[in-house]
């Protein structure tokens, strides 16, 4: 069965695209078929898998406003099972364009469907942003998962996050679940990092997945080159943890399927 997983966090420099690209090559990696959908108007995901956002023909953006079929604009990636719909700034406008079409919360799912059923997995990467375009991807996804940064006010905003979730549950998508809460930039050597991870389980219970993201200057380097990091040094820290990450999350899948 299709799973559709979004990558949320309205704070920034939290590890969401990272996450995005490297979970999502990872599971692709596992023989899984996996869509990425860049939902950011600053288009990062879209680079990190090594497409320049100047040069591409179509984007979610124009899917969104359905002036095309989605089919039209996924792009297969040079990783293995892996395709993407890339973004870039002309969706920064979308807001604007949604706000007076009728049932616009459900746009980008309307448009989605009909391609689900290529896919295993489909991956989607919120903007930094709780507004109508991430209120589209909530709308769509069975589950999120929200990565937490290992460092002061980790916690903040997350309230807020939190009531936004269980208002598109309530209004729009009553299957929408809580995933688990992905601990990035892990330092264990870190006093701070231990009592950050304290808190979040304390704030969280047992929805923490137990693969940390460790903090690595491979991870931080891999998106410049355009590839994930299973693809820039398979042998790092960073390429390990995602690998960890995605066996638990195809496994937690295929206990609830069974």
């Amino acid at each position: 069965m299709e799973k559709i997983i979004a990558i949320t966090n309205q704070k920034g420099g939290v590890g969401k695209t990272t996450t995005a690209v490297n979970l999502s090559a990872a599971v692709a990696n596992g023989n899984k078929k996996v869509l990425l959908i860049d939902m950011d108007p600053q288009g990062n995901t879209t680079s990190g898998v090594g497409l320049d956002k100047r040069k591409i023909k179509f984007s979610i953006y124009d899917v969104l406003i359905k002036k095309i079929r989605a089919e039209e604009a996924i792009i297969k990636t040079p990783f293995k099972n892996l395709s993407v719909i890339p973004s870039n700034v002309a969706l920064s406008g979308a807001e604007l364009e949604l706000a007076n079409i009728e049932n616009r919360e459900y746009s980008l799912k309307e448009s989605i469907l009909p391609v689900m059923y290529m896919f295993d997995y489909i991956f989607v990467d919120c903007p930094p942003s709780l507004g109508l375009i991430t209120t589209n991807v909530l709308s769509l996804c069975d589950s999120i998962i929200v990565p937490i940064q290992c460092e002061f006010y980790a916690l903040e905003g997350l309230s807020q996050l939190m009531s936004t979730v269980r208002r598109v549950k309530r209004q729009y998508n009553e299957k929408l679940e809580m995933e688990g809460v992905l601990l990035t930039m892990y330092d264990k050597r870190l006093k701070l990092t231990l009592q950050v991870v304290d808190e979040v389980k304390n704030f969280f219970k047992n929805q923490v997945f137990k693969t940390t993201i460790p903090r690595t200057v491979r991870l931080s380097e891999s998106p410049s080159f355009g590839k994930p990091v299973m693809y820039f040094d398979k042998y790092c820290k960073g390429s390990s943890a995602y690998n960890d990450l995605a066996k638990e999350l195809i496994k937690k899948h295929k206990k609830k399927d069974n």
